[in-house]
C-alpha cells in the first residue's frame, strides 16, 4: 500500500484553508527548489500514480507553500507539472470508467483528489501572485506592456486557461460512478469552483475574455452536471453584494448557463432571493450592484426577466433609488424586447401596458434620479420603429409636465424627449413630416366637409310619435307590393353597391380625421412645450440651454409655428459671459445652431446658389425683428466673422439686393440687406466704406427719400465707416438735406439721429455741418415756413417738433465730440511724453497750440465750455433754444401738440445733460411733467433721461431719486420696465446710492408682465453678486413689503422666498435671524406674526432661543383665536 493511500481529501483541504504551512514541515526539505521539483517530475512523469508516495506529495506541497519565493521559471514548472498531471490523470480515469474497471476506480478517485487538490492549490498561487504583481506594476511610474512583470502577466493568465481547460476535463467525467455520496462529490466540485470564483473577483481578470469564459464553462459544468446550483446561488449573491465589477459579469453568467446550458433555475432562484433582499439606509453599495445586475440581466435575459418581474413590483418602493432606477431602466428594456417579438397581441400586450404603466407612475417619483431614468428610458423608446400611438400623447403631456420639474437634469432630459417625440412623429405618412398648425387644421376642415356632404342629413323629430305595442299605424313605404320585389331586385343590388362604397368612403374619411385630430393634439402640445422650453433658454444649466437650443433647431426643420420664437429669443445668448468654458460652450453652440439653420444650404447647390441662400437667410432675421434682437444679431455676425465664417461672396449678394435699381424689390428685403451689411461693418469697417457711393445713389438718394427707415438704416451702416473727411464731401450735403427736410413721417425723428449720428462719425467738423442745418431748419420754421429741400408749405407745429428734437440731439452730439477732443489731447499728450525727441517741423493743428497745457487746464478749459457757454453764451447756437424749450415745456396748454410736448421735453432733457446749472434750474419742472405727464413716451424719455442725468450730475439727483423709483409702479408696462432697466444699471455701476427703495424694486419681482418680473429677478441676481447687498438691504426690504397693505400674502412670500436664496452664508442666516427676531413682541397682529415668522424659517439660523420664542408665539395666537 502507497504511503498516500490513506489520503482524507477533507482533512487536507481543512488544514490548506486554516494553515497551509501546517501540512509540511520545511526541516524536511534541505535541496534547492529546482532540484526538488526536477525530482518530482521525474517520478511522476513516468507514473502518475507517483504523488501517492508521501515524499512527492510532501514536496509538491512544500513547493506550494513557498510559491511566492520561487522564481517564475520554477513557479510555471511547478503549475504545469501539477496541471498537465491532472489532465494524464483524468483520461486514465474516463479509460476506467468508460472500461467499467470498478476495481480501480478507488484508486482513480484517489488520484484525483490528490491532482485537484493540488491544482487548485496551484492556482490560488497563482492567482495571488500574478495580484501582487499587478500591485507593483500600478505603483510604478510607466506601464509598458513589454515589461518583464507584463509579460509574466500574461505567462499567468495563459497558464490559468490552461488549468481551467483540464478542469473542464475532469468535471465531465462521469464523476457519479466515483463518488457514490454527494458529500463527497460536492467536495470534489469544491476544489475547481473555488479558484474559479477566486479568478472572477480580479476585476482585471475579467478583462480577460479568454480566461473570463474558461471560468464560466467550469462553473457551468459545476451547476449543470453537479448539483452545485445552491453553492453558486450562495457564492454569487455574496460576490454581487462585495464586488461591484461583478454585476455585468454575473449576469453573462447566467446568460450562458441558460443559452448554453438549458439551465434556468438558478437565475429564478437568484431574482427571487433579490426580490425579497431589504437593504440598509445606510448601504449604498449593496443596492447599486444589485441594480446594475438587473439591469444587465434585463439585456440579455429579456424572456426570463419578463417572467419574473412580478418579483421586483415591491420593490418599486424601496427606499433606495438606486434599485428604482434599476428598475425603470429594466420596465425600459422588457418593453423593447416585448415589441421586438413577433406577435405582439395578448398577454405581451397587456405585459407592455403594465410596464408603460410603471414609467408613466415613475414620473411622480420622490428623486430626480429616478424621474430622469424614466424620461431616459421613454427616450430610447422612442427609437423604436413601432411608434406606440395609444401611449404618445400621454407620454408627450408627461413630458411638458417634467419641463418645470425642481431638477434641471430632469429637464434637460424631458426637453431631449420632447426632441425625440417630434423627430419620430408617426405623422409622415400622408403629407410627409412637417407640423404646420395652420396647414393641418386646414386638412382636417376639408375632411369634415367632406364628411359633411357624404353623411345623410340628421333627420328633425318626427311628429307622430310611436308608443310601444301600438300597431293600429303603419307607414305604407315599408310595405312593397308582392310581385314588386323580383323587378326591383337589379336595383336594390346597384344600389347596395352605391351604399357599401359610401360607407367604406365614410370609414376612411373618419380614419383619416382621427389621424389629423391626433396630429393636431400633438401639435399643440409642442406648441406648449415650446413656450416652456422658450423660459428654459435663461437657465443657468449649461447642459439644459444647448439641449433648448438644439430642440428650436430640429423644430424648425419640422416647421413647428413656435420654433422662429424660440430661434430669435436664443439669439440673446450671444451674451452669456465666455469668461469660463459654460460660456464659451454656449456662445458656441449658438453659433453653430444658427449655422446649421442659416448658412447650410440643401446638398446640390453650386457656390453662387449657397451665398444667395445664405444673404437671403440672413436678410429673413432682420424682419420683425426688434431692437434687442437686432443688437444681439449683430454681436453674432461678428463672432462668426472673427471666426471666418461669412464668406466674401455673400457680402457681395447683399450689396447687390440693396443696390438693385432694375427691378422692383420689397422695402423690407433691401433694408434687411443694409442691416446686415451695417452689421457686418461693425468688424470690417471696409465692408461699409468700398461702398460708399452705393450708400449714396441708394440709401441717401432717391429710393431713401421714398422709404425713410432704409435711409434711417443706411446712415447706420455710415456710422461704421472709421475714415474721417473734409466738410465739403458730397455725403453730407445728402446727410445735410435729411437734417433740414420736412416730412410728417414719424420715421424721420429716428431718421434725422441717425444721420446726425453718422455725420458725427464721419465728418472733421461735424459742428459747423449742424449749425448750418439748425440755422436753415430755424428759418423755414420761422420764416416762410416752407421746407428748405422740397418747398412745400409744412405745419409750424410738427416742423418745430423736428427741430426742437434736432436741437436736443445735436447739443448731446456736442458734449461727445468735446469728449472725443478731451480723450485725443490726452492721447497725444502721453504719446509726446513718450516721444519727445518729436521733430519741430512736425505739422500741427488747433489741438497742438494747446500741447503744453496740463490734462487738468484742458479737462477744466472743457468743462467751462459745457457748463457756461453751450447753453448761456450770447453767441452759443443752442442757447437761443433754452429759454424756448422751458417755455413749451411749462405751458401745455397753449402748446398742446402732442408730438411738440414730446420733442421739446426730451430736447429740455438732453439739455440738462448738457450743463449742471441748466440742470439744477429746470429739475422741478422736469419732475413735474413726469408726475402729471399722461404721455408713456414722454415719462420713459424722462426716465432715462434722469438716469443720464444721475451719471452726470450725481449730487442733483441724488436727492430725488423716489421720483424714480416710483415710476416703477407706473400704470404703463413700458414705462414700468424703462424705469427698473435705468434703476437696474444705475445701482449695478454704482450711480446712486442704495437707500431704503429696493423694497419697491422687489415687488416688480410679482408683476403682472413677466419681462418685468424677468427683468427684476436679472437685478437681484446680478446685485447678490456684490458684496453682501442682498444681506444690507434684508431687513429694510421685509419692512416695505410687510407695510403694503395691498400686496398679497402668497405674492409677499414668493418674493422674500427668492431672496432668501441669495443669504448663503451661515453667519448672515444667523444676524438677520436675530434682526428679525426683534420684531416678534412687537407685533400688533397675527399677519405681522405671520410675516415674521416665515421670513424666520427661510434663513437656517439654527437658534434654539429663536425657535422657542416662535413656538411660544404661536400658542399664544392660537389661544387668542
Amino acid at each position: 500500500m502507497s504511503a498516500m493511500d490513506n489520503f482524507d481529501l477533507s482533512e487536507h483541504l481543512n488544514a490548506y484553508l486554516t494553515d497551509p504551512a501546517s501540512l509540511v514541515s520545511d526541516d524536511d526539505f534541505g535541496d534547492e527548489p529546482a532540484a526538488l521539483l526536477d525530482a518530482v517530475t521525474e517520478a511522476i512523469s513516468l507514473d502518475t500514480t507517483a504523488v501517492l508516495q508521501s515524499n512527492s506529495f510532501e514536496v509538491l506541497e512544500y513547493l506550494l507553500i513557498h510559491y511566492p519565493q520561487l522564481s517564475p521559471a520554477i513557479q510555471a514548472g511547478l503549475t504545469d507539472l501539477i496541471i498537465s498531471s491532472l489532465s494524464a490523470q483524468a483520461d486514465v480515469t474516463s479509460g476506467a470508467i468508460e472500461a467499467d474497471e470498478h476495481e480501480l476506480f478507488s484508486q482513480q478517485k484517489r488520484l484525483l483528489e490528490v491532482y485537484s487538490f493540488l491544482a487548485q492549490w496551484a492556482i490560488a498561487a497563482a492567482e495571488h501572485s500574478r495580484q501582487s504583481t499587478v500591485y507593483q506594476q500600478s505603483r510604478s511610474k510607466g506601464k509598458n506592456p513589454n515589461s518583464e512583470a507584463a509579460q509574466s502577466n500574461r505567462a499567468v493568465a495563459e497558464c490559468l486557461v490552461a488549468a481551467l481547460q483540464t478542469i473542464c476535463k475532469v468535471q465531465k467525467l462521469k464523476l457519479t460512478k466515483l463518488f457514490m455520496t454527494t458529500s463527497e462529490r460536492d467536495l470534489f466540485i469544491s476544489l475547481f469552483t473555488r479558484p474559479a470564483y477566486l479568478i472572477l473577483e480580479d476585476e482585471t481578470n475579467i478583462k480577460n475574455a479568454t480566461l473570463k469564459m474558461h471560468v464560466f464553462k467550469s462553473i457551468c459544468l459545476a451547476i449543470k452536471y453537479h448539483g452545485h446550483a445552491f453553492g453558486a446561488q450562495t457564492t454569487l449573491i455574496q460576490d454581487l453584494t462585495y464586488y461591484d465589477h461583478l454585476s455585468e459579469t454575473i449576469a453573462e453568467l447566467l446568460q450562458i448557463l441558460y443559452e448554453q446550458y438549458d439551465y434556468a433555475q438558478l437565475s429564478d432562484d437568484i431574482l427571487r432571493e433579490l426580490s425579497n433582499k431589504e437593504f440598509n439606509s445606510n448601504d449604498t453599495k449593496g443596492p447599486k450592484s444589485v441594480s446594475a445586475f438587473l439591469v444587465k440581466f434585463s439585456e440579455l435575459l429579456p424572456k426570463l426577466m419578463v417572467q419574473k418581474m412580478s418579483y421586483f413590483v415591491r420593490q418599486l418602493d424601496s427606499d433606495s433609488y438606486a434599485l428604482r432606477c434599476a428598475l425603470i431602466e429594466v420596465c425600459g428594456n422588457l418593453i423593447v424586447y416585448l415589441f421586438r417579438q413577433e406577435d405582439v397581441s395578448g398577454e405581451s400586450q397587456n405585459q407592455i401596458n403594465s410596464f408603460f404603466d410603471i414609467l408613466e407612475e415613475r414620473f411622480l417619483d420622490i428623486n430626480p434620479y429616478c424621474r430622469s431614468k424614466t424620461v431616459q428610458m421613454l427616450i430610447k423608446l422612442c427609437e423604436l420603429d413601432i411608434k406606440f400611438l395609444q401611449r404618445r400623447q400621454t407620454i408627450t403631456s408627461l413630458a411638458i409636465q417634467s419641463l418645470e420639474d425642481k431638477s434641471s437634469f430632469v429637464r434637460r432630459n424631458a426637453i431631449k424627449l420632447i426632441s425625440r417625440l417630434m423627430s419620430t412623429h408617426p405623422f409622415s405618412v400622408m403629407h410627409g413630416g412637417q407640423l404646420p398648425l395652420k396647414l393641418w387644421q386646414e386638412r382636417l376642415d376639408a375632411v369634415n366637409a367632406e364628411l359633411k356632404k357624404l353623411l345623410p342629413p340628421i333627420d328633425e323629430a318626427q311628429d307622430d310619435v310611436h308608443e310601444p305595442g301600438d300597431l293600429s299605424r303603419i307607414d305604407d313605404g315599408l310595405l312593397d307590393e308582392p310581385s314588386a320585389f323580383l323587378e326591383e331586385a337589379d336595383i336594390n343590388t346597384d344600389a347596395l353597391q352605391r351604399q357599401a362604397d359610401q360607407i367604406e368612403a365614410i370609414n376612411m374619411l373618419k380614419l383619416t380625421k382621427q389621424y389629423y385630430t391626433e396630429a393636431i393634439s400633438f401639435i399643440k402640445s409642442l406648441h406648449e412645450a415650446s413656450g416652456v422650453i422658450c423660459s428654459l433658454l435663461s437657465s443657468k444649466n449649461k447642459s439644459e440651454v444647448i439641449e433648448a437650443m438644439d430642440f428650436f433647431v430640429a423644430a424648425d426643420a419640422y416647421k413647428l409655428d413656435t420654433a422662429k420664437l424660440g430661434v430669435r429669443k436664443m439669439l440673446h445668448l450671444i451674451w452669456t459671459k465666455a469668461n469660463n468654458d459654460e460660456g464659451r460652450g454656449i456662445q458656441t453652440h449658438l453659433v453653430e445652431c444658427y449655422a446649421t439653420l442659416f448658412f447650410t444650404a440643401p446638398d446640390g447647390f453650386s457656390n453662387s446658389d449657397k451665398c444667395t441662400f445664405i444673404a437671403r437667410n440672413l436678410i429673413s432675421l432682420t424682419y420683425g425683428a426688434t431692437a434687442a434682437e437686432m443688437t444681439s444679431l449683430e454681436r453674432l455676425l461678428f463672432i462668426m466673422m472673427k471666426a471666418s465664417q461669412m464668406p466674401e461672396l455673400v457680402i457681395e449678394k447683399l450689396w447687390q439686393v440693396y443696390g438693385v435699381q432694375q427691378r422692383d424689390i420689397s422695402k423690407a428685403q433691401r433694408r434687411g440687406a443694409i442691416i446686415i451689411l451695417g452689421m457686418l461693418g461693425a468688424y470690417d469697417s471696409n465692408i461699409v466704406s468700398r461702398e460708399l457711393e452705393t450708400i449714396y445713389h441708394i440709401g441717401l438718394g432717391m429710393l431713401g427719400g421714398q422709404d425713410l427707415v432704409l435711409a434711417k438704416y443706411s446712415c447706420v451702416a455710415l456710422q461704421r465707416v472709421s475714415l474721417k473727411f473734409e466738410n465739403e464731401h458730397a455725403i453730407f450735403l445728402k446727410l445735410a438735406s435729411i437734417l433740414c427736410m420736412y416730412s410728417e413721417s414719424p420715421e424721420w425723428y429716428a431718421l434725422a439721429e441717425q444721420a446726425l449720428n453718422a455725420l458725427c462719425a464721419l465728418a472733421k467738423r461735424p459742428d459747423v455741418i449742424c449749425a448750418k442745418a439748425i440755422r436753415e431748419k430755424t428759418r423755414a420754421v420761422f420764416g416762410n415756413h416752407l421746407d428748405a429741400v422740397t418747398g412745400r408749405k409744412q405745419s409750424a407745429t410738427c416742423g418745430l417738433s423736428q427741430l426742437l428734437f434736432l436741437v436736443g440731439h445735436t447739443a448731446i452730439k456736442e458734449i461727445v465730440l468735446m469728449e472725443s477732443y478731451e480723450n485725443e489731447f490726452k492721447r497725444r499728450k502721453m504719446a509726446s511724453e513718450k516721444n519727445k525727441e518729436e521733430s519741430a517741423n512736425s505739422s500741427r493743428d488747433e489741438m497742438d497750440l494747446i500741447g503744453g497745457t496740463s490734462e487738468d487746464d484742458f479737462t477744466e478749459a472743457m468743462g467751462q465750455i459745457r457748463e457756461r457757454e453751450l447753453l448761456y453764451d450770447d453767441m452759443a447756437l443752442l442757447s437761443r433754444f433754452g429759454k424756448l424749450v422751458t417755455e413749451i415745456c411749462s405751458d401745455n396748454l397753449n402748446y398742446n401738440d402732442p408730438r411738440l410736448q414730446i420733442s421739446a421735453t426730451l430736447c429740455l432733457a438732453k439739455f440738462m445733460c448738457v450743463s449742471a446749472a441748466y440742470c439744477e434750474d429746470n429739475l422741478p419742472l422736469l419732475l413735474t411733467i413726469l408726475e402729471k405727464s399722461r404721455d408713456p413716451v414722454t415719462r420713459s424719455n424722462i426716465v432715462i433721461a434722469l438716469g443720464d442725468m444721475a451719471v452726470c450730475f450725481n449730487h442733483i439727483i441724488d436727492e430725488n431719486t423716489d421720483f424714480l423709483y416710483r415710476r416703477l409702479h407706473d400704470p404703463d408696462s413700458t414705462v414700468q420696465r424703462t424705469c427698473l432697466m435705468t434703476l437696474t444699471f444705475l445701482i449695478l455701476a454704482g450711480q446712486v446710492k442704495v437707500k431704503k427703495q429696493l423694497g419697491e424694486m422687489a415687488k416688480c419681482l410679482e408683476d403682472d408682465e413677466k419681462s418685468i418680473v424677468d427683468l427684476a429677478k436679472m437685478f437681484f441676481t446680478e446685485l447678490a453678486r456684490k458684496d453682501n447687498a442682498i444681506y444690507n438691504a434684508y431687513t429694510d426690504i421685509f419692512s416695505t413689503l410687510s407695510a403694503d397693505e395691498g400686496l398679497p400674502e402668497d405674492s409677499f412670500k414668493k418674493i422674500l422666498k427668492f431672496l432668501s436664496s441669495f443669504i448663503e452664508k451661515e453667519k448672515h442666516a444667523k444676524q438677520l435671524a436675530e434682526k428679525l427676531a426683534v420684531r416678534l413682541p412687537r407685533c400688533d397682529n397675527e399677519k405681522q406674526w405671520n410675516e415674521v415668522t416665515y421670513a424666520l424659517s427661510l434663513l437656517p439660523h439654527k437658534n434654539e432661543q429663536i425657535q422657542k420664542v416662535v413656538a411660544e408665539g404661536f400658542k399664544v395666537v392660537a389661544s387668542a383665536a
